[in-house]
């Protein structure tokens, strides 16, 4: 079982619908495939047309049984989600009070591996306890970041963070999300750091059938197939699937 989390230290930058769009193709290539939403906002299952139950997130961390009984199965074929609820925001202080906090999330996917192939956690933005456990647990973290000033800075935040507290940085592999080919800061952004390893060669555009996710409440493949950005996300799985799967 391969462990996938989407995240980046801010939010607003395409994380959710490249969680979605990118658990939606790995079912489709015949992965068992589970989406794990860790966002008390909840958008990964409103995508996948989940609901939690109240107080469900909390009582997960905080469970000895495991995650299996919180998943949902979805519309799609091999593709299932454990959904988030409110209660998702107090989940660094549930954490802050366990013993061995940093491999909770570990032990919580492990007992999913005889049951999916890939799981992707669709992580809330910030750096806490919570991210500390994922950074921990996971096999790979994708950090989606919109070619500006701003965004790339908390890229390299993130990367200072990991070598100051001992963290694995070589589980970072980076993308660029909400790309604009209208300004050029857009691609001088990119050019500059297309040579660093941790960046995939293949982006997401800005374009409104991305948005559109909303509307539907479907991922991009499912609606628009013949789009542009359906393409660039078919082009970008394949890039992960090669380095993080194959």
């Amino acid at each position: 079982m391969v462990t996938i989390a989407l995240y980046n230290l801010k939010g607003g930058v395409g994380k959710t619908a490249a969680s979605i769009n990118l658990a939606y193709l790995a079912a489709k290539d015949k992965f068992k495939t589970l989406v794990w939403d860790m966002d008390p906002q909840g958008s990964s299952s409103f995508y996948l047309g989940a609901e939690a139950g109240k107080n469900e997130t909390r009582k997960l961390l905080g469970s000895d049984s495991g995650l299996i009984d919180a998943v949902q199965n979805s519309a799609y074929e091999n593709l299932d989600i454990i959904p988030a609820d409110l209660s998702a925001r107090h989940a660094d202080i549930l954490l802050n009070e366990m013993k061995q906090s940093k491999r909770r999330i570990s032990t919580l996917l492990s007992s999913l591996k005889k049951e999916y192939d890939i799981v992707f956690l669709d992580c809330p933005p910030g750096i806490s306890v919570l991210h500390d456990a994922v950074f921990t647990g996971v096999d790979w973290i994708l950090v989606p970041n919109i070619p500006t000033t701003l965004s790339v800075r908390s890229y390299e935040t993130v990367l200072d963070y990991f070598k100051e507290n001992g963290l694995d940085s070589s589980k970072i592999k980076c993308f660029f999300s909400m790309v604009d080919h209208r300004k050029n800061l857009h691609h001088e952004v990119m050019n500059s750091f297309y040579k660093d390893k941790y960046f995939f060669k293949n982006y997401i555009p800005y374009l409104s059938d991305v948005e559109k996710m909303g509307v539907n409440e479907e991922p991009l493949e499912t609606f628009a197939a013949s789009s542009y950005a359906a393409q660039c996300y078919r082009d970008l799985w394949k890039e992960i699937k090669k380095t993080c799967i194959e």
